[in-house]
């Protein structure tokens, strides 16, 4: 078992029923695996909520484990975005704070946006194709 934190595009695709989304996340339930959500994605669900979604994703967002960002983690994530910025990657400061909560809880990171998460330490989940 394993705790996978959802990158947020992952999270709108299964809250609105896209690409199958919803059942890869229940294969990966009924393999004992349980799903993990940070501030970030609590910020970036909410700043794109239509009216009238809010009950069901909160339940969603709720259902989630919920790993903090620390000052360790974001200090973290402050230091990717520098390394990567000097190898010509500028990251989003929402990419960087996500891959650093995801390193620092050792829980691999379910996205289907790779080229957003280049680092190769960190642990990225396939998803099947679109």
């Amino acid at each position: 078992m394993a705790i996978i934190l959802l990158d947020s595009s992952v999270i709108f695709d299964h809250l609105n029923g896209r690409f199958g989304r919803t059942g890869f996340l229940e294969q990966l339930m009924d393999q004992g695996h349980v799903f993990a959500c940070c501030a970030v994605n609590f910020t970036e669900v909410y700043a794109g909520l239509r009216q009238g979604e809010e009950e069901r994703t909160g339940a969603f967002l709720n259902s989630l484990e919920f790993l903090p960002v620390t000052p360790k983690i974001a200090r973290q994530a402050g230091l990717l975005r520098r390394d990567w910025q000097k190898k010509g990657h500028t990251l989003s400061y929402t990419d960087v704070t996500i891959a650093a909560v995801s390193l620092g809880n050792g829980a691999p990171l379910l996205t289907d946006n790779r080229k957003h998460f280049p680092m190769p330490e960190l642990q990225l989940i396939p998803l099947p194709e679109r």
